[in-house]
């Protein structure tokens, strides 16, 4: 599972921004064909995206391309221009607005052709499916089963919003005049249901008011505390709360390795199935617990403070 606490969007019309993009600490790098390019500069922004994927420096991100959609003229030239130009270079290709499985099978199919034609190993380049309007929210279950290339789950909060007349033009914030919990969760919820029923990973979606990074903490924060792996982030001071709310604080993954450990030496060397760790009581479901809070620590570069010491005779 690649890391994807940050998943930062860069027009692909813009090369100062791409150029920019590869320095920052993003997890994941997106450039954009889609929302950010106008229709006009698409053509010229496949030839940007290709040349930055090919020339550029992108070490330690994941490196993903979102083309239009599949109902537009431009997809399926997104597509085709930019993995013969830069398939190698390529982690995944990111669908906007998938209303249906037949959508991500599309685009798995291109993928295969352009890749047998190009050489290429087939299979390797991922898909990343967003779900953007209420058709995509109740296709969901087959969407995440459509294609073994598909990676993520990835919620578009603005169109969604609009496709259910949800009364409010701030995109992340609760809208007016609801009061009481949270009007997202359950959307968070089923996308979050729907992938991890698939071994997938889930993305929130993108907070528009940029300059407030307290409100995307406090955003971010829900969908992370439900068990979301990352989030949109639009500018660069978003990357470091991002690769923040969405990692194991020292305290948690120092706490599940040991989990870890202790679980091991009880369960092979003294043959027990539940034991006391200090005052807590661990045992299978502790260590599967213990297992994702110690894989987001490790894919986030923690290091462990702490170690085991099993008990003496």
């Amino acid at each position: 599972m690649r890391s994807r606490r940050s998943c930062l969007a860069v027009p692909g019309s813009n090369p100062r921004f791409l150029e920019k993009a590869q320095g920052l600490p993003a997890d994941e790098v997106f450039l954009d064909l889609e929302d950010s390019v106008a229709p006009l500069a698409k053509d010229e922004a496949r030839k940007n995206v290709a040349a930055a994927l090919r020339g550029g420096d992108w070490t330690g991100k994941t490196r993903v391309v979102r083309v239009n959609d599949v109902t537009t003229r431009w997809a399926y030239r997104d597509v085709i221009e930019v993995v013969e130009g830069a398939g190698d270079r390529l982690d995944c290709v990111m669908l906007p607005k998938v209303q249906s499985p037949a959508q991500v099978t599309w685009l798995d199919t291109l993928l295969t052709q352009i890749e047998q034609a190009m050489g290429l190993p087939v299979g390797r380049i991922g898909i990343e499916a967003q779900i953007e309007d209420a058709r995509g929210l109740v296709e969901i279950d087959a969407i995440a089963a459509s294609s073994p290339r598909l990676e993520t789950l990835v919620f578009g909060p603005a169109d969604f919003m609009a496709s259910i007349n949800m009364r409010t033009l701030v995109v992340g914030e609760q809208p007016p005049g609801y009061t009481e919990g949270d009007a997202y969760h359950y959307i968070l919820m089923r996308i979050l249901m729907a992938a991890r029923s698939r071994g997938l990973q889930a993305i929130d979606g993108p907070y528009l008011q940029i300059k407030d990074v307290d409100g995307f903490r406090r955003v971010a924060g829900r969908s992370a505390a439900l068990g979301f792996d990352g989030k949109w982030v639009l500018h660069p001071g978003q990357i470091e709360a991002a690769n923040e709310v969405y990692a194991p604080s020292q305290e948690d993954y120092d706490h599940a390795e040991l989990v870890l450990d202790a679980y091991d030496y009880y369960t092979t060397v003294e043959r027990r199935g539940a034991v006391m760790l200090g005052d807590e009581m661990i045992d299978e479901a502790s260590r599967k617990m213990a297992l994702v809070v110690a894989a987001k620590g490790r894919a986030a570069g923690l290091a462990r403070t702490s170690a085991f010491t099993p008990p003496g005779p």
